[in-house]
């Protein structure tokens, strides 16, 4: 999709000099900013003593284990069904590249605007820093800043887009995302096993398709009543791999009508499905809406690492051994393209895209 097409659905503005005032001094919050009112805001947030409360915890350890492995990988299939999200533990990413990448965030985010700026979005383009996604319809932006860049394959990077300053950024992130690939490998061999098909079959779907990383900062909030760190919103590709730089919680996670505050454990990953996940394995995972909400008091950072996937052809829809076993499709193919247009579309709007792929059962 060209530039100009993505910015018909959907854009990306530079973050300003006033915006770069306004986050630290948040008791007055700039109009663009505003959400009171706004529906993205709505909803009942789960409290601590609600039964429920808690993420699903997966650990790789007990993935790995021979005797423990069937009844893991069961615990994984729940999280993807009931949950879509789980907290993992135990990931086997080498922790020396996860601190080098958390450092090279925070040395980032506390550069001045203008060496940030450096490397800001362009016009009509996804790459580069600036603030999240905003419909064209709407001039609110999010209590945010971050950094969109493509990673792998390795190929398709744009260097303009890569940060030389911090000097450590390019080759911190670079490992990561190698790191992030293997690590996805290992998780959809556990998802295959969960949902009884050949692991090739979805590796596959995964296999050197596009991988997109964003580093994001969302500043204290004073007024965090008033503001939104990131809409509402599924993520619209295959497979969410999300590190806390630091402890700062602000992500919830919508489930059964309610939002569901994640606690981020220590040295874990959070990991969700993304849309297309969810089309492949034929609706048995499930990609929940998530948004962020701003600490009062301290920042929150983040790095996610999106995998993308679709099938021979580039097509979206579930797979053909879930289908060649007997199950009835559960949403139409269509092409990988058309999916991101119409994910974006959606996204825009506030609805689902997903919503307009399924085949009713009638």
């Amino acid at each position: 999709m060209e530039p100009a097409d993505y910015n018909k659905l959907i854009s990306r503005d530079k973050v300003t000099d006033a915006a770069a005032t306004a986050f630290p001094d948040s008791v007055e919050i700039p109009e663009r900013f505003t959400r009171t009112g706004d529906e993205a805001r709505a909803g009942v947030v789960a409290g601590e003593d609600d039964n429920a409360h808690e993420l699903p915890v997966v650990d790789m350890v007990n993935l790995l284990d021979p005797e423990l492995s069937a009844s893991e990988t069961a615990k994984l299939g729940s999280a993807c069904r009931d949950w879509g999200f789980f907290q993992l533990t135990n990931h086997g990413v080498d922790e020396a590249v996860i601190q080098r990448m958390k450092d090279s965030t925070a040395q980032f985010f506390g550069l001045p605007l203008e060496s940030k700026n450096a490397v800001a979005v362009r016009g009509g383009g996804f790459e580069g820093f600036g603030y999240h996604f905003n419909a064209p319809a709407s001039d609110k932006l999010d209590w945010a800043e971050c950094l969109l860049l493509d990673t792998q394959p390795v190929e398709a990077r744009n260097m303009e887009f890569w940060p030389t300053n911090p000097p450590a950024f390019r080759d911190a992130l670079d490992r990561y995302s190698v790191e992030m690939t293997s690590l996805a490998r290992r998780l959809l061999g556990f998802m295959a096993a969960d949902l009884g098909v050949d692991p090739e079959a979805l590796l596959g779907a995964f296999h050197r398709k596009r991988q997109s990383s964003g580093v994001h900062r969302y500043p204290p909030c004073r007024r965090p009543e008033k503001v939104l760190g990131m809409i509402p919103h599924t993520d619209g590709f295959g497979l969410t791999l999300l590190l806390h730089a630091d402890d700062t919680p602000g992500l919830q996670v919508r489930r059964r009508g309610m939002w569901f505050p994640v606690r981020p454990l220590p040295g874990a990953l959070v990991v969700n499905v993304g849309d297309v996940l969810q089309v492949l394995s034929n609706g048995v995972y499930g990609s929940a809406e998530h948004r962020v909400i701003p600490h009062a008091e301290r920042s929150r950072t983040t790095v996610v690492v999106f995998q993308d996937a679709s099938l021979e052809g580039e097509m979206v829809a579930p797979l053909p051994e879930l289908l060649r076993r007997g199950d009835e499709p559960r949403y139409r193919s269509v092409e990988r393209l058309e999916f991101s247009k119409g994910h974006l579309r959606e996204l825009a709007q506030g609805t689902q895209f997903l919503d307009s792929l399924k085949i009713s059962s009638s």
